[in-house]
């Protein structure tokens, strides 16, 4: 009886996949079933959980629930929540600008270089500004590279210099053109307050006083970098998250083709 029940039951799920109204997928097509986390400024208590209810239904959420919560000071409580989305999105209509270069491994750009230009192409990369971090351009400069992409300095036919953190958009240009480097790269962690807009904006305006700014290809990467942001703050290219050293020196080169530059 339990099992011809559950099997008339299944049958009711809805499977129909529009992709012109898209919802959340957790345990069904079109369920809505989304995880929120965040924290409320508020004593952990009953009173918490029932504010972070209200604040969940506010959002737009259907059957609210509050899975975990946990004070983590006095007066400041976390939750995980569950709840359910109403709203849909257009998938077919989104637009997101691209880097336009297509992706080539270790050999394939060595050998792309040789072909196209003869020489070792030279990188300069940093963290500047006052990003102390250097997960980022250690990802993309060092030879090891990370999750089995090597890094720019074990490529036979690229000149790598990783400057490290904390390096000043001046001292970074000036750099720049004491090894005459075809590229520069800037890697931006620390984001609070938008102080990566900031500096990014300061070295393009620095490159463009100085009439620098068309002799280098100019990229920047972090987890909140997108190809859209890097282009309307005056770089070619942005490389966000799940990219690497090789989708960065794919673009580098083919770019410096197109632009005649050797």
């Amino acid at each position: 009886m339990s099992e011809g029940l559950y099997s008339m039951e299944a049958k009711d799920f809805d499977k129909t996949l529009d992709l012109t109204k898209v919802k959340p997928y957790g345990d069904t097509m079109n369920d809505g079933k989304v995880q929120l986390s965040f924290t409320l400024p508020v004593p952990c208590g009953a009173e918490a959980v029932e504010a972070a209810k209200q604040l969940i239904r506010k959002m737009g959420m259907e059957n609210p629930q509050v899975v975990f919560y946990k004070e983590l000071t006095q007066g400041f409580t976390f939750f995980n929540c569950y709840g359910s989305c109403s709203q849909t999105v257009d998938y077919q209509g989104i637009y997101v600008p691209k880097v336009e270069s297509s992706t080539m491994d270790m050999y394939e750009t060595d050998a792309y270089i040789k072909e196209h230009f003869g020489r070792k192409i030279v990188v300069v990369g940093a963290s500047t500004g006052t990003d102390a971090h250097t997960v980022g351009i250690d990802a993309i400069m060092n030879m090891k590279g990370y999750a089995g992409h090597y890094g720019l300095e074990r490529y036979e036919m690229v000149e790598a210099y990783n400057l490290g953190s904390q390096v000043p958009n001046e001292e970074f240009i000036a750099k720049g053109l004491e090894l005459h480097a075809d590229a520069l790269i800037v890697s931006q962690t620390v984001t609070q307050k938008d102080v990566h807009i900031h500096n990014l904006v300061n070295l393009v305006e620095l490159m463009e006083a100085e009439g620098l700014r068309d002799r280098m290809i100019l990229v920047c990467g972090g987890a909140r970098i997108t190809h859209e942001l890097a282009k309307e703050l005056g770089y070619d290219a942005g490389f966000g998250m799940n990219t690497f050293a090789d989708d960065v020196i794919s673009f580098i080169v083919q770019e410096m083709v197109k632009r005649g530059m050797k």
